[in-house]
């Protein structure tokens, strides 16, 4: 066997464990946007919840590996060689992306990353568009694009229904006795069906429970029963415990969202950062089949599990304490929030704010929890938040497309803000802004990430051993160059500073640096 192609597997397991902290740091960190940012669990005991319902969620991740692994490209076609300079290239890229991404606290999709790294990378290697399935690439980006506007109008239009019926007295007994069971019961079904009749279809039992009940019921008429029967039991439980659990329904509802956001994330954002790498090794672990049999084996599923580890000790560091700090203070209900964006990304959200007056708003009063932090949103909107984002992700999840955790999660956080109208007063130009600046980084940053890792696998094709040493020391020196500017950044917008209600001016770059 070739010495670099061993190279090349070596460079492939270091960097998938690499970018598997980094999917942890931004994508993985996003899971917990909804209970973080209304205050139900503490950010450490929400990351260990999430992180278990991530490794539960890698055991039905089989569709989406097979999307990422062979769906986007032929390998069948290439060299073992070839096809790993591909993977070990896409990851190269990858890791530089999202450490980037992570360090100013912009959220990323390691899934759409991975669809353009993987496409530049394969391109590179061929020099020509036949090698790239472009009908795939083409489905996957739609399926993206819908699950942000599916995530969008969902968020928005159950915030708007939920909030007309529960208004701001989400801990008020009578109030959540009379409304609270056919919400709870609503978002409960939605759940089930979306995660465990679509997303676990693949399981035997519930594929024969599908076959016996299901279909012989019909779907609309299985959800009307199952939403009554939910309704029904939260309605008793309610009446038995009284107060107990009235307190605290939606902030029970918002865990359990999370725990199925984590569940489908599993299943589809960790398959798809695990792919490049587990698709390296085991190309070179069946060298001596041709690479069309080798990528049509089976990858084990405690490889996965273990990628599963790696990404929850991510979602613990300092860099997705950023990434989740700016996506909640984007949503949040709080007039002054401390944010980022650009001069021209203000000049339009100050635009789109002109055309429609705002209409009084429906949150409820911003106020801080006992230890002085801000509750940026109710448990009733975070509960919105997680059950429209784990839907969304799951139904993609159980048709084998790869869509993205951060673009359904950010998208239902700005579209419940809309929804409850926290985004029109006070710091309104910043919080949609930022939206817009957000958005905008997505897909500058796809187009950026094909250009370079179709640039860095024909380094690896052509300078062999030296081309991967050149694009694993640019690499490092990037990543070093990038933390010392954005730590200055993260000093100059989020100071350590006792959080305060009162704007400061803007400054010259037209940022308000309010407190968190």
């Amino acid at each position: 066997m070739p010495e670099f192609t061993t190279w090349l597997m070596l460079a492939a397991l270091g960097m998938l464990a690499w970018d598997c902290l980094e999917v942890g740091k931004n994508d993985a960190a996003n899971l917990i946007n909804g209970v973080f940012g209304a205050r139900v669990l503490t950010r450490r005991a929400a990351v260990w919840l999430a992180g278990g319902a991530v490794l539960l969620g890698a055991l039905f991740a089989a569709p989406v590996m097979e999307t990422a692994r062979q769906g986007l490209f032929d390998p069948g076609r290439l060299t073992l060689h070839q096809a790993m300079v591909v993977y070990v290239s896409a990851y190269i890229v990858d890791t530089a992306l999202l450490h980037a991404y992570s360090a100013y606290g912009m959220p990323v999709s390691t899934t759409a990353s991975l669809v353009f790294e993987l496409v530049g990378a394969a391109i590179g290697v061929s020099l020509s568009l036949g090698l790239v399935h472009w009908g795939k690439v083409s489905s996957v980006l739609n399926a993206i694009g819908m699950s942000i506007l599916l995530s969008g109008v969902a968020g928005f239009l159950f915030q708007r229904i939920f909030r007309a019926a529960i208004r701001d007295e989400h801990t008020d007994h009578m109030r959540v006795l009379l409304h609270g069971p056919w919400v709870a019961g609503l978002m409960l079904t939605g759940m089930a069906w979306f995660l465990v009749l679509k997303g676990m279809k693949a399981v035997p039992w519930v594929a024969a429970f599908r076959v016996q009940i299901v279909e012989r019921m019909g779907t609309g008429a299985f959800l009307l029963v199952g939403w009554g029967a939910l309704t029904l039991l939260v309605h008793l439980l309610a009446t038995v415990f009284q107060e107990r659990l009235t307190r605290r329904l939606f902030s029970l509802l918002a865990v359990l969202g999370m725990l199925c956001l984590a569940f489908a994330f599993g299943q589809n954002d960790l398959a798809n950062g695990a792919s490049p790498g587990l698709s390296a090794f085991w190309l070179w672990k069946h060298a001596d089949a041709s690479t069309a049999a080798a990528t049509r084996m089976p990858i084990p599923v405690w490889l996965l599990a273990a990628c599963g580890l790696l990404m929850v000790a991510g979602m613990g560091t300092s860099g997705a304490q950023r990434v989740t700090r700016a996506a909640v203070n984007t949503g949040s209900q709080y007039d002054h929030i401390a944010l980022y964006a650009p001069r021209w990304c203000r000049a339009l959200a100050r635009w789109l704010l002109r055309l429609r007056p705002a209409g009084p708003e429906l949150a409820p009063p911003a106020h801080v929890d006992p230890r002085g932090k801000r509750i940026h949103f109710d448990p009733l909107r975070a509960a919105v938040i997680m059950f429209v984002s784990a839907g969304v992700i799951a139904f993609a999840s159980s048709n084998g497309f790869p869509v993205s955790t951060t673009y359904v999660t950010f998208a239902a956080v700005v579209a419940t803000g809309m929804g409850d109208r926290t985004m029109a007063r006070g710091d309104a130009d910043l919080k949609i802004g930022r939206a817009i600046w957000v958005v905008f980084s997505w897909f500058s940053g796809g187009l950026l990430a094909m250009a370079a890792a179709a640039l860095a696998a024909v380094l690896l094709l052509h300078a062999g051993t030296a081309g991967l040493l050149a694009a694993l020391a640019a690499n490092l020196v990037l990543r070093a160059a990038v933390r010392r500017t954005a730590d200055r950044h993260e000093q100059r917008y989020h100071p350590r500073i006792p959080p305060v209600d009162a704007p400061p001016p803007p400054d010259s770059l037209g940022c308000s640096p309010a407190a968190r």
